[in-house]
């Protein structure tokens, strides 16, 4: 049961991940994306935390 629940965690990251790096005009591949210069990854992660932070505000 609890690696149901991981798993769909993982997945659900990654959608979130993939939804943020398009709002921000990033093109994420599947899998590995060492490529990405620190701008373009520090981008991804801020507009993850931006979107979080929005979410529990409007709780």
């Amino acid at each position: 049961m609890k690696g149901t629940f991981t798993q769909k965690g993982k997945e659900a990251m990654e959608r979130f991940k993939m939804e943020s790096a398009s709002e921000v005009g990033v093109s994420l591949k599947q899998g590995y994306n060492g490529d990405l210069t620190a701008r373009e990854a520090g981008s991804i992660g801020g507009q993850m935390v931006k979107k979080m932070i929005d979410a529990y505000k409007n709780q």
